[in-house]
C-alpha cells in the first residue's frame, strides 16, 4: 500500500464524522438506513396546506350534510349543531396531521363513530377525513411501532363497529326495507358483503399508500444522503491530494537541499583547513562550494516553480490532480539515472570514495522512476557521508533485471548509525515513499559485516502496462 492508498483509507471515517454532524437546518443528518431515522419535520408550507385542507373539508362536509338533510336520507337525523360539531371533530384535526399523526387519527376515528351512532347525515367527507388520517400515520409517524399499533387498533375497532352495525340491520326488520332478506344469498346479504369488501379495500388502501409514502420519503432521503456523502468525500479527497502534493514538494526540497548543503559543508571545512597552507586547493574547494550552491539554487527554483504553474486545463484549482506533478519541469526531469555517475564523482571529491557499476542491459525507464532512483542514490550517498565515519567507502550498483530495476547503495563505514535514531529520519522515509509510489520495495538497514545498505527494487512490467492503459 503506497502513500496515496494509505491516505485514502482515512477518507470514509472522516466523511462519516462530518455527515453525522448537524445539518444546516439543525437536524441530525442520520443515515436513512439507520433504525432511528425519521422524516424531517413538516415545513411551514406543508402546515399551511394542511390547515387549508382541514378548512376545505369542514366546509364540504357541512354542505354535504345540509344537502343530505334536505334530501331526507335519514328519518331521524342528528340536530344541526350536533352534526356540525361531529363534522368539525372529524376534519379540523387534519390541520395538525403531520405533527401528531397518531393522536389525530384516534380523534378522527372517535368522531367518525360518534357521527355514525348519532345519525349525522354525512358520509363522503367523513370517509375522506378518516382515510387521510390513516394514510398520515403510515406516512409521517416517526415511531413505526406506534404507527402499526394505532392503525391496527383503529381498523379492528372499525370492523367491530361494522359487525355490530350489520347485526343491528339484520335483526331490525325496519332497517333497509327495500332489500329482501330471503335466502342464504339474499339482496340484503349481498349489500352487507359489498359494505364489508368496500371497507377492506378502504383500510388496506390507506395503509398501503401511507407505507409507500414513508418508503418513498426514505428513498429520497437516502439519495440525498448519499449525494451529500459523495460531495463530502470529494472534498476530503481533494484535501488529501493537496496534502500529498505538499509532502512531495517537501520531499523534493529535502533531497535537493540536503545533498548540496552536505557537500558545501564538507568543502567549506576543507577550504578553511587549507587556506593557510595551500591556497590553490582551498580556492578549488571554494569553487566547488560555489558550484554546489549554484546547483542547489537551480533545483530549488525548479521545485518552487511548480507552485507557480497554472493548473492544467480542465482541472479545478485545489481539486484532485490540480497540483502539477513533480518532475514535470525540464530541469527536474533531467535528473535521471544517467546522472548517478556525477553523484558518485562528487561523493569521491568530498571525501567518500565511491564506485558505480551498471549490471545488465540498460532499458529506458519511465521519467518518474528514473528521477526517484536518482534521488534515492543522492540521499543514500549523503547519509553515507554523514554517518559512514572516517575511511568509509561506498558502492553504487544499478541492476537491470528485465522486468525490474534495482538500485543498491552500500558503504562499509563503521561510524555510529544516527540516520534513524538521532536524526529526523526524513531521508529514509522519503526513499520509501518514492519506491512505494512506483510500486516497488525498499530495504534499508545495517549490514552484518559493517556499514549500511539501501536497496530499492522497482518492477517495470506492471508499471509499463498501467501507463499504456
Amino acid at each position: 500500500m503506497n502513500a496515496v492508498d494509505r491516505s485514502l483509507t482515512a477518507v470514509r471515517p472522516a466523511v462519516a464524522q462530518v455527515v453525522s454532524g448537524p445539518t444546516r437546518t439543525g437536524a441530525p443528518a442520520l443515515d436513512p438506513d439507520a433504525p432511528g431515522w425519521h422524516r424531517p419535520p413538516p415545513s411551514a408550507d406543508q402546515l399551511r396546506g394542511d390547515a387549508l385542507l382541514a378548512g376545505a373539508l369542514l366546509v364540504g362536509a357541512v354542505l354535504s350534510m345540509a344537502l343530505l338533510r334536505t334530501a331526507g336520507i335519514y328519518d331521524d337525523p342528528a340536530a344541526g349543531w350536533v352534526s356540525v360539531l361531529c363534522l368539525a371533530g372529524a376534519t379540523v384535526p387534519l390541520a395538525v396531521r403531520r405533527r401528531w399523526p397518531s393522536a389525530v387519527t384516534v380523534v378522527i376515528s372517535v368522531a367518525f363513530v360518534v357521527a355514525g351512532e348519532l345519525m349525522v347525515p354525512e358520509t363522503l367527507f367523513l370517509n375522506i377525513a378518516l382515510f387521510m388520517a390513516l394514510y398520515t400515520v403510515g406516512a409521517w409517524d416517526p415511531d413505526r411501532r406506534r404507527a402499526t399499533v394505532v392503525r391496527t387498533v383503529v381498523v379492528v375497532g372499525m370492523f367491530a363497529w361494522l359487525v355490530v352495525s350489520i347485526f343491528r340491520s339484520a335483526t331490525d326488520p325496519e332497517a333497509l326495507p327495500g332489500l329482501s332478506r330471503a335466502g342464504a344469498f339474499s339482496p340484503f346479504v349481498a349489500y352487507m358483503l359489498i359494505q364489508l369488501l368496500t371497507n377492506v379495500l378502504y383500510f388496506a388502501g390507506a395503509a398501503w399508500f401511507g407505507n409507500h409514502a414513508w418508503a418513498s420519503a426514505r428513498e429520497r432521503a437516502r439519495t440525498a444522503y448519499r449525494g451529500r456523502l459523495l460531495q463530502l468525500e470529494r472534498q476530503v479527497v481533494e484535501r488529501q491530494a493537496v496534502t500529498l502534493e505538499r509532502l512531495r514538494l517537501a520531499r523534493e526540497l529535502h533531497d535537493a537541499v540536503a545533498h548540496h548543503v552536505s557537500m558545501m559543508g564538507i568543502q567549506a571545512a576543507a577550504a578553511r583547513a587549507l587556506i593557510g597552507t595551500d591556497a590553490s586547493r582551498a580556492a578549488a574547494a571554494l569553487e566547488q562550494v560555489e558550484e554546489s550552491a549554484r546547483q542547489s539554487i537551480a533545483e530549488l527554483q525548479g521545485v518552487l516553480g511548480t507552485l507557480r504553474e497554472a493548473p492544467r486545463e480542465g482541472v479545478t484549482p485545489g481539486g484532485v490532480g490540480a497540483p502539477p506533478e513533480i518532475g514535470s519541469r525540464d530541469h527536474v526531469g533531467s535528473l535521471t539515472v544517467d546522472r548517478i555517475p556525477e553523484l558518485v564523482a562528487q561523493s569521491t571529491e568530498v571525501g567518500l570514495p565511491a564506485t558505480f557499476q551498471v549490471v545488465g542491459d540498460p532499458v529506458p525507464l519511465p521519467p518518474l522512476v528514473s528521477l526517484n532512483l536518482y534521488r534515492i542514490a543522492q540521499e543514500a550517498l549523503t547519509n553515507s557521508r554523514k554517518h559512514g565515519g572516517v575511511g568509509a567507502h561506498a558502492d553504487v550498483r544499478l541492476r537491470y533485471l528485465g522486468d525490474a530495476v534495482e538500485l543498491e547503495v552500500a558503504d562499509d563505514g563503521a561510524g555510529v548509525r544516527r540516520g534513524v535514531a538521532a536524526s529526523s529520519g526524513l531521508g529514509l522515509l522519503g526513499m520509501r515513499e518514492r519506491v512505494a509510489a512506483d510500486g516497488g520495495t525498499l530495504d534499508a538497514g545495517p549490514r552484518g559485516r559493517g556499514g549500511f545498505l539501501v536497496r530499492a527494487y522497482i518492477p517495470l512490467e506492471a508499471r509499463t502496462t498501467q501507463e499504456d492503459q
